[in-house]
C-alpha cells in the first residue's frame, strides 16, 4: 500500500526561545480548572505524528517510549526524533510538564507514546499508520491522537480504527484545514471522516470558527487551535494555528475526564460512554453543526448549566 498521507497543512505563526505560560488555549477549555482533582496520570496517549523532540525539558519525562515506522534515520525503530516539529507541537500541547518555566499541556501528568508515522518532510504511507496503531492497540493505550489526513477512504486504515475503538481505545483525528468558511460544502479527509473517530475542528483564541477548518456532518466538536504556543524543535517553543493543534486539546481533555469519570461511575467506561462525558462538556458557538459539531469543548460545563440558559446566557458565562 503505496498511498500517501500527510501532515495537514499547519502555519507556523512565531517561533519562541523561551516562555513561561499557560497556553491561551489550555485555559479556554478550562483545564486548569481540573488540575485540582486529575492531571490526567495514568492514562497514555499515542501520538501518530512526526516524532517528538525526546529531551525538550517540558516532554523528556512524560515521554515512556516510542516507536519509528519510517524511513527516517534509516528506518531504525528505536529511533523517534522530530526533525519537521509538528509532532513536539501537538505533545505539548497534550501533556507539557507543569514546570515552573516553558508550557503547560491540557494534562501534565498523561503518558506520551511517540509512534512515528511521517517523516521530516510530513509524509507517509498509509502502512505505517495502520502499523502503528496496531502497536497503539498492543501497549493498550487509551487514547490515540492523530493530526494527518489524507483524500483517500482507505478500508484496511478504517478497519484497524474500528479494532482500536473495540478494544476501548478513544481516537481522535483532525477535521483538516481545507475548508472554506461555508457550511454548505463539505470537505472530507480520512481518517478524520470516519463514523469511530472523534474529528475536532478549529476555532481562533476568540472563540470565532476558523477559516480553514473543514465542514462536513462527521464533525464531532471544536477546540482552539489558532495561534497555539506549544513545545517546538530543539527545546524551544513555537506558535502554530491548524485543526492540527485544535485536536491534542481534545486527546488532553480526554485523559482527563477519563480518569474523573472512572472514578466516578466507579469502572472503566466504554469509548461510546466517554464520548458522550466529553460531549456534555461543550457549548454551542451559533455555527452549523456542519461546521462545529456539539460546540466548542468547555471542561467545566455542567449539564443543568445547559437547560437552565439559553445560548445567549451561555456564551455569557464564558465570556465569548
Amino acid at each position: 500500500m503505496e498511498k500517501c498521507v500527510h501532515l495537514i497543512p499547519y502555519k507556523l505563526e512565531e517561533q519562541l526561545e523561551m516562555v513561561n505560560e499557560i497556553p491561551k488555549g489550555v485555559e479556554i477549555i478550562q483545564a486548569p480548572e481540573i488540575w485540582s482533582e486529575t492531571k490526567g496520570q495514568g492514562i497514555t496517549i499515542a501520538i501518530l505524528d512526526t516524532g517528538c523532540d525526546t529531551d525538550h525539558p517540558d516532554l523528556k519525562d512524560r515521554i515512556i517510549g516510542g516507536r519509528n515506522f519510517t524511513q527516517d534515520d534509516g528506518g531504525k525503530s528505536e529511533i523517534y526524533e522530530d526533525y519537521n516539529g509538528h509532532g513536539t507541537h501537538v505533545a505539548g500541547t497534550i501533556a507539557a510538564s507543569l514546570n515552573n518555566t516553558g508550557v503547560a499541556g491540557v494534562a501534565p501528568e498523561a503518558n506520551l507514546l511517540i509512534l512515528k508515522v511521517l517523516g521530516k518532510n510530513g509524509s507517509g504511507q498509509y502502512d505505517w499508520i495502520i502499523k502503528a496503531i496496531d502497536y497503539a492497540i498492543s501497549q493498550k493505550v487509551d487514547i490515540i491522537s492523530m493530526s494527518l489526513g489524507g483524500p483517500e477512504d482507505v478500508k484496511e486504515l478504517h478497519d484497524i480504527i474500528k479494532k482500536a475503538v473495540n478494544q476501548n481505545i478513544l481516537v481522535v483525528c483532525a477535521a483538516g484545514n481545507e475548508g472554506d468558511g461555508e457550511d454548505s460544502t463539505d470537505e472530507l479527509g480520512y481518517p478524520g471522516c470516519y463514523n469511530e473517530v472523534i474529528s475536532v475542528g478549529a476555532i481562533d483564541l476568540e472563540r470565532q470558527s476558523s477559516e480553514f477548518t473543514n465542514s462536513n456532518n462527521q464533525v464531532d466538536l471544536v477546540a482552539p487551535g489558532e495561534k497555539i504556543t506549544s513545545t517546538y524543535l530543539n527545546g524551544t517553543y513555537a506558535s502554530l494555528s491548524g485543526t492540527s493543534m485544535a485536536t491534542p486539546h481534545v486527546s488532553g481533555a480526554l485523559a482527563l475526564l477519563k480518569v474523573l469519570s472512572n472514578s466516578d461511575f466507579e469502572r472503566d467506561l466504554t469509548v461510546p460512554e466517554l464520548y458522550a462525558q466529553l460531549i456534555k462538556r461543550t457549548v454551542p458557538l451559533g455555527n452549523s453543526p456542519k461546521i462545529e459539531g456539539n460546540g466548542m469543548v468547555y471542561l467545566t460545563l455542567l449539564d443543568h448549566v445547559k437547560k437552565v440558559f439559553d445560548q445567549k446566557a451561555v456564551k455569557a458565562l464564558i465570556n465569548i
